[in-house]
């Protein structure tokens, strides 16, 4: 499913009536109904930055890119050169490794 534009956003949210959506949300909870789940994927180079504890200043640096460059990655619009994917992959599975390079 693509993201929905700016004015797709505008057009759902005029419709909405959050008063009314929160007071049937209070409704489920007190009848103690689970209410909908979300669930969001995080991409791969968000958990690898995050695992690493780095802001995304750091963690571009340590990768040798812009941090414009870590943004489009984690936004999905871009996608990180073959060398780049390797070192995410290290940076997720391993993130001490990254620490410790980080630290040197």
């Amino acid at each position: 499913m693509l993201p929905m534009t700016e004015k797709e956003l505008m057009e759902r949210d005029a419709k909405r009536d959050i008063g009314a959506e929160l007071l049937e949300s209070v409704r489920q909870m007190k009848a103690g109904k689970k209410g909908a789940v979300h669930k969001i994927d995080v991409p791969q180079v968000v958990q690898a930055r995050i695992s690493a504890g780095l802001s995304q200043s750091q963690f571009a640096a340590l990768m040798g890119v812009s941090v414009r460059t870590l943004q489009d990655w984690e936004q999905g619009r871009r996608n990180p050169s073959g060398a780049a994917m390797t070192l995410l992959r290290i940076a997720a599975k391993h993130p001490e490794v990254i620490r410790e390079v980080q630290v040197a």
